[in-house]
């Protein structure tokens, strides 16, 4: 009988992985790695204690450097797509929305100003009957201030108004972007903020920018009806029953009451000659001429008298 040849373990060096950092331009040694570990695994080593926590060890690391990969990849990929491929000029956040951004923040938007940032709200999240699909910001308007009441002349020039306060969402930063006059649309996304409270309401209308529908100081009208308005100021809201014109640039017959240039006007005659409520942007008049943003109602409004003052949010699509 031969004597019996004790068996050779193979053994392999000890690799300075557990506690590699993988990152930023060391792919290629990440790539490396990850073959040695394969090729690591595969040797036949004997079952003991530590060889089961060598085997432990490179699992581990194996799904560390798996997960860095990945991270690399995709950080590659946007980096071709932004030094590699032809610059995209957007107009609009719609536009944008449909090449499969879907952030709400401020993009770089084409103007005849040149290119600027605008807040952008591509979700559904937070605005109500808008809904989502890309929403571009036009202007913000504080209804404490006078900025944007109905005979300011911002409403009828190509004037912006503190631009860098398009770059934010729906906060306190008055605005008036070029996209009041550069943006074409056919939908129009309202915001009124009372309190803590922002409601939204939609109209259906097709222009080539706001500026063509309120500029030249002509009305012209909606059919969203009364409750709708209302309903941008909540369970608050109140108009006089009558009157209810409503649109762009509702003005009554007695110019010192109520008029706005996007909203609704009330009155308690039959008539429209002096209203005395409204609900609305860009508002002045009786009985409170220094609310420019919101709800004013008196003499027998349908839900008590009101003096209301909002932020407002002016967005198209």
């Amino acid at each position: 009988m031969r004597p019996k040849v004790p068996r050779r373990t193979r053994t392999s060096k000890a690799l300075p992985i557990a506690n590699s950092n993988v990152s930023g331009d060391k792919s290629f040694a990440g790539l490396l790695l990850l073959s040695v570990l394969v090729a690591v695994v595969s040797i036949d080593v004997d079952g003991d204690s530590t060889c089961n926590k060598t085997v432990e060890s490179l699992d581990a690391t194996l799904v560390t450097l798996v997960a860095t990969l990945e991270t690399e990849f995709e950080q590659l990929k946007a980096e071709i797509k932004e030094n590699c491929c032809p610059a995209q000029s957007y107009s609009s956040c719609k536009e944008i929305y449909a090449d499969n951004y879907g952030e709400n923040k401020a993009y770089l938007l084409q103007t005849d100003s040149g290119e600027i940032p605008v807040y952008c709200h591509m979700t559904t999240s937070g605005l109500g009957a808008c809904g989502g699909g890309g929403w571009t910001l036009v202007m913000k308007i504080d209804g404490t201030k006078s900025t944007f009441h109905y005979d300011s002349e911002l409403w009828s020039n190509k004037t912006d108004f503190n631009i860098a306060g398009g770059k934010t969402g729906f906060d306190d930063d008055e605005t008036k972007l070029p996209t009041y006059w550069n943006t074409p649309f056919t939908k129009i996304c309202l915001g009124m903020r009372i309190d803590q409270t922002t409601n939204f309401i939609v109209i259906n209308k097709t222009a080539s920018s706001l500026y063509s529908l309120i500029a030249d100081g002509n009305y012209r009208a909606t059919s969203l009806g009364r409750d709708t308005w209302k309903s941008l100021v909540g369970s608050e809201g109140s108009l006089q029953l009558n009157c209810n014109r409503e649109g762009f640039n509702a003005v009554g017959g007695d110019y010192p009451h109520s008029r706005a240039r996007i909203g609704i006007l009330g009155n308690n005659e039959n008539d429209c000659d002096k209203c005395d409520s409204r609900v609305g942007f860009g508002t002045g008049g009786k009985h409170d001429d220094s609310n420019t943003c919101g709800n004013e109602a008196t003499r027998a409004p349908d839900n008590g008298m009101k003096r209301v003052k909002g932020m407002g949010y002016i967005l198209v699509q």
